[in-house]
């Protein structure tokens, strides 16, 4: 997968959204009490410390609040997103400070991981106007795989969840994709699409969203699901 273009992309469609008329203080209701200027904020201030990771490899980057101007606001995330854009497009097998010693330290690793935290925050940021869009089944699957490779061991590791009891199915209905988290002979399984899947994952949907199918333990099932997985 050409991560560097998804970034790109993705990383523009986000600044796309930001114009004299955006209402800065518009709820973000999958980010608790964010509004959409704390969703630019917080995704601009990632792109800069992703910037410092690779050309300084220092993971310890701390900015100034980002503009409160709409206007403004547009100018300086495009500023960080190129600023992103340029620090990763070297060699992938780069190194860089990355947050876990589990995968390669290198740019490779924030190519990947900062193109689907901006494909989540694109569907935030779209969401709280109302219009967001669903996401392609294998940037969905690629997704579901780095929650059980890198976020929910990481969230048990910094003790900010605990060890499921059970284990989960997670099937995807879309594509013949399962993954199954937890000890042992699924309990629970949850069904949907792997784009829905993924979402409910990063806990955009919640359990009992009409476009979830449980079957077995639901209620040890949704134990699982609330882990949480994912930060």
């Amino acid at each position: 997968m050409d991560y560097l273009a998804l970034l790109c992309a993705k990383l523009t469609e986000f600044g796309e959204l930001i114009t004299p008329e955006t209402d800065l203080a518009a709820p973000v209701p999958s980010c608790g009490a964010w509004t959409f200027y704390d969703l630019t904020d917080h995704l601009g201030q990632g792109n800069m410390w992703v910037q410092t990771a690779v050309a300084e490899l220092r993971g310890d980057y701390q900015g100034e609040p980002a503009p409160k101007d709409a206007v403004a606001l547009r100018e300086w995330y495009e500023e960080t997103a190129d600023a992103i854009a340029a620090a990763v497009s070297v060699d992938p097998e780069q190194e860089a400070w990355t947050f876990t010693r589990s995968m390669p330290r290198t740019v490779g690793f924030w190519r990947r991981r900062r193109a689907l935290e901006t494909l989540v925050h694109l569907w935030d940021g779209q969401n709280a106007f109302g219009a967001a869009e669903g996401f392609a089944t294998d940037l969905a699957v690629d997704g579901i795989n780095e929650v059980f490779e890198l976020f929910a061991p990481r969230m048990i590791h910094r003790g900010l969840a605990a060890e499921p009891e059970v284990a989960l199915r997670v099937r995807a209905t879309d594509i013949a994709e399962s993954w199954i988290y937890g000890p042992g002979e699924p309990v629970a399984e949850i069904a949907g699409t792997a784009s829905d899947l993924l979402l409910a994952l990063w806990r955009r949907l919640p359990a009992n969203d009409p476009a979830l199918a449980w079957g077995g333990d639901r209620v040890a099932g949704e134990t699982v699901l609330a882990g949480p997985l994912a930060p």
